[in-house]
């Protein structure tokens, strides 16, 4: 290997990046974020995963689920996220962040402090989300136990210009953390 590709592969393994992975309760965003921090790790990355549950246990304890505490909870995601990154962390990010403008701010702040940003959009319909159901939230909403679920009877903009699509209805987990591998060697950045 030429000693200019080893110089760049160092760098990108040493290079901090942000990873938001929005979509639907259910779509695979956590399964497919685990499953690229293994690979990323394996391959001598500093990988984060900043859980959505995890957060909202830990940091965002106290918050509801209104527009203004999911802002709030998203930019405290955004600044840890941007913290780890400026500090050559692969942050992967699976949380739900249902409001263009909440992510909009998440992807300024990284601007400003010169992080890399990257959204990936796992776009898993609502059918599809509903039948997986991990964590029970589909079969809780439609038994009339819980409201305000996200793509239900709650808002979920999608982003209209992601960096990544991925569509796991139609692909794998494997297949999923490749594409998303893909485009962070494609930006410099694995």
């Amino acid at each position: 290997m030429a000693v200019d590709q080893e110089n760049e592969m160092s760098a990108a393994i040493h290079t901090g990046a942000t990873v938001w992975l929005t979509g639907l309760p259910s779509a695979g965003k956590t399964t497919i974020a685990y499953a690229l921090a293994e690979r990323l790790r394996s391959e001598g990355h500093r990988v984060e995963v900043l859980d959505g549950d995890e957060i909202r246990e830990f940091l965002s304890a106290g918050l509801g689920f209104s527009r203004e505490d999911r802002h709030t909870n998203v930019q405290r995601i955004g600044f840890v996220a941007e913290l780890l990154a400026s500090n050559g962390v692969k942050v992967l990010v699976p949380v739900i962040a249902p409001f263009a403008d909440s992510r909009e701010a998440v992807r300024k702040r990284h601007q400003t402090e010169g992080t890399a940003y990257l959204e990936v959009h796992v776009a898993t319909p609502v059918e599809v989300c509903s039948e997986r159901d991990v964590k029970g939230l589909y079969a809780k909403q439609a038994a009339g136990e819980i409201k305000g679920l996200t793509g239900v009877d709650d808002p979920y903009e999608a982003p209209a210009d992601p960096d990544l699509r991925i569509e796991t209805h139609e692909q794998g987990v494997l297949e999923s953390a490749t594409a998303l591998r893909a485009l962070l060697s494609e930006r410099g950045l694995a």
